[in-house]
């Protein structure tokens, strides 16, 4: 069964359009969730909005949205209000330049869509934008209205269609100074720094999602199959913590027994040379 279209619209460079439609390309659904309920009776529990002063419930047509201008001080918003500001979906996506892929800042990318041609007639028009996109290793910077926002997408290529990635703005994505702020200005060298290049390489690895475990859905699910059969629930162990020992040491732990790179390559040539007989004695010997 094909998945529905989260949104349907038009691509459109210059003169150059072809009807598309947005797909959910990354979903939380199949996660583990939960009902809040009643302890006593076992019954689902609903949510009300209730009256900070007098405790009492507000029925959905009293309710209204209000921006806080000062302590307690609330302007209120009428629906019609806040609906003027939402802008008019054109359904149209527009690219309004193409920059180099290597020049893509993923601190602003926010959610990830499928974009695929919508019918068959914009078929063609689809593959000449994905395939010249390709071909000039660049992506697509759009914009168009989304779920009542006017939003900036990333449009890439993938296989055979388009990923087009929802952008945070600038304001939202907050100052890498204000958390490295604090970062003392350290620079390693020598054998430390050695022995860390050594622990990577022998850690390298490939990106595959497949091989992601998300454990703690596992166990939840886990958790709740042995309530329904009625076993008993066995808590998780948290793992001991580690000894503290100085940063030098804990490297070349980690480095295993290649212990340090270069000089224990050096030091074990040495040693094999030291315990090795002068070839002219085993000949004598033999």
């Amino acid at each position: 069964m094909a998945p529905r279209a989260n949104w349907k619209g038009f691509l459109k460079v210059g003169e150059l359009v072809c009807p598309v439609a947005l797909y959910t390309a990354a979903s939380t659904s199949e996660r583990i969730s939960f009902h809040m309920l009643n302890r006593r009776t076992g019954n689902r529990l609903h949510r009300e909005f209730v009256d900070s002063q007098t405790g009492k419930v507000v029925e959905r047509e009293d309710q209204a949205k209000g921006y806080e201008a000062g302590e307690n001080d609330f302007i209120v918003l009428d629906a019609e209000e806040v609906a003027s500001a939402v802008p008019q979906s054109d359904k149209t996506m527009d690219i309004e330049a193409f920059i180099a892929c290597a020049d893509i800042d993923d601190l602003y990318f926010d959610k990830p869509y499928y974009l695929a041609p919508s019918d068959r007639h914009g078929a063609e028009a689809f593959a000449l934008i994905r395939d010249g996109m390709k071909a000039k290793d660049v992506a697509a910077l759009a914009a168009t209205v989304l779920f009542r926002r006017m939003r900036t997408l990333i449009i890439r290529p993938h296989g055979e269609g388009l990923v087009a990635t929802t952008l945070n703005f600038d304001y939202e994505v907050r100052p890498a100074e204000e958390a490295f702020a604090d970062i003392p200005d350290i620079r390693l060298k020598g054998e430390m720094l050695d022995l860390a290049e050594h622990i990577i390489r022998t850690k390298s690895g490939r990106f595959d999602p497949k091989t992601f475990d998300d454990r703690y859905d596992a166990a939840l699910a886990e958790v709740v199959k042995a309530k329904i059969e009625g076993r008993k629930i066995r808590p998780v162990r948290p793992k001991a913590e580690g000894k503290v020992i100085d940063l030098m040491e804990a490297l070349r732990q980690s480095a295993g027994e290649t212990g340090k790179p270069g000089k224990a390559k050096r030091a074990g040539a040495k040693k094999a040379a030291s315990t090795r007989k002068p070839a002219a004695t085993r000949r004598k010997a033999g």
